[in-house]
């Protein structure tokens, strides 16, 4: 019998099969352990303090040692640990979030159905999009369109939506005709020369009509859409967008799930992206900052007009045949009733508003290094894209890792960010982050972008 691994990093490397991972890189190069958080900060076992400018995955909006929430999690272990929502039974802080949240939500959106993380929710949403037709016989309209560069998730449904190739590569996704793509709305990428912002996103409105069109209407259900397309590289829609899309997915009878996982919770300046882009949804997928990131929970927000359909037909039916079994789980529904208890009382919306200014000026400040071909962000979110060519904006050789290399440059001098496609480095800091904060942010990031 062998001898097992001592550390914990040869334990990971022994046992551990990573996500979003080169793995046999992983197996060389071991991975970075992270033992305990205190508040922007996370530490390595060696003790080594990082700033975490991505708010571990885009969720950890209080930061990473709440006490009030550490709290509410025991109290609800102690009280019921675990209950369902199945057969007409609920926990009682299931009942609770559910109606905090569709009070905080926009207007329209009147019931909410637990899952575990985005992903699901998001798949939640399209069975519920073919259900829904169902019940309006009209059984044809099941086609979903998402966008290029487009994050959706990575279960089949869900990243066969993701409009990213190391989302889709080796896993035979997309897994279904059903699941349409549209144009990506980055306008600095895809705008033509000459083209207004606003000419652009007529464009991009016309380019979803004629798939629609071509696609033959009466077959297309909903359209899926991030408020910003956070993986993607944070890309912000260009002026007038929303507005125009919206108009094409009505005048067609087009339902649009609003991907609010990223954006939702103050990120964007607003409580949700929907509000800062005046997006209109039929459903709205939540997770991430909901509970900041402590417990896996998640929710797909549902309009009335909707869950009336879907009511008389599982009444039809004998039963809506869909759950799960830690979908509206108490301990995480505990914790995320505490989160949007401390954004009531700390008022996280102009928090963020507060700090986002300092945050998008020192950003803005990139602009002009020779290595930056675009900066870009709202709120407490943002992203920096290398390019080799600042005037003709051509991206470096993807051979060559720039993105990657400069996150790994900034993970030497202690600040943790994310590399997206296109060589896009993404910023996404806690909500709690104090000008001081920041500035260690980017003293850091300057650092490591002097040594490129």
């Amino acid at each position: 019998m062998t001898d097992k691994p001592n550390s914990i990093s040869a334990k990971d490397t022994t046992y551990h099969l990573h996500p979003y991972t080169n793995l046999k890189a992983h197996e060389e190069q071991g991975p970075l352990v992270i033992t305990r958080g205190e508040g922007v900060r996370v530490f390595g076992e060696d003790g080594k303090e990082y700033i975490e400018g991505l708010s571990g995955l885009w969720c950890a909006s209080l930061g990473f040692n709440e006490p009030r929430l550490v709290k509410a999690a025991q109290k609800q272990m102690e009280t019921l640990p675990f209950y369902h929502s199945f057969t007409g039974k609920v926990p009682d802080v299931t009942a609770e979030l559910a109606e905090k949240l569709v009070d905080v939500t926009p207007d329209g959106l009147d019931r909410a159905l637990f899952c575990n993380s985005g992903s699901e929710a998001n798949d939640t949403a399209i069975k519920l999009v073919w259900y829904y037709n169902n019940a309006r016989g009209k059984p044809e309209k099941k086609k979903i369109i998402s966008r290029e560069k487009a994050y959706h998730g990575v279960t089949i449904a869900a990243g066969s939506m993701t409009g990213l190739a190391y989302a889709q590569n080796g896993f035979d996704l997309p897994a279904s005709e059903r699941i349409l793509q549209t144009s990506c709305p980055h306008y600095y990428r895809y705008g033509l020369d000459g083209e207004s912002e606003e000419a652009f996103a007529t464009r991009m409105a016309s380019e979803l009509e004629e798939l629609i069109l071509a696609e033959g209407p009466e077959t297309v259900g909903a359209m899926f859409a991030e408020p910003i397309q956070g993986a993607g590289g944070v890309i912000l829609p260009p002026m007038g967008y929303f507005e125009k899309i919206q108009a094409v997915l009505k005048k067609y009878d087009v339902l649009l799930i609003a991907d609010e996982v990223i954006c939702g919770f103050g990120r964007t300046g607003k409580m949700f992206g929907s509000q800062t882009y005046n997006i209109k949804p039929d459903m709205m997928t939540l997770a991430k900052q909901m509970s900041s990131g402590y417990l896996p929970i998640s929710a797909l927000m549902v309009s009335d007009g909707l869950y009336q359909v879907v009511k008389e037909r599982s009444n039809e039916l004998g039963v809506f045949g869909h759950g799960l079994t830690y979908g509206g789980h108490p301990v995480p529904c505990a914790v995320a009733l505490e989160v949007l208890k401390i954004y009531e009382e700390r008022d996280i919306v102009a928090q963020v508003n507060a700090i986002s200014p300092y945050f998008q000026d020192r950003l803005a400040t990139y602009a002009d290094h020779p290595l930056v071909g675009e900066v870009r962000g709202t709120g407490l979110i943002g992203a920096i894209e290398l390019s080799a060519d600042k005037a003709s904006k051509t991206p470096f050789d993807p051979s060559l890792g720039m993105g990657a290399g400069l996150v790994k440059k900034c993970e030497n001098h202690g600040l943790i960010l994310r590399a997206m496609p296109g060589d896009c480095v993404a910023f996404c800091p806690p909500l709690i982050s104090e000008q001081t904060d920041l500035d260690a942010l980017f003293s850091r990031f300057d650092a490591a972008l002097a040594e490129m």
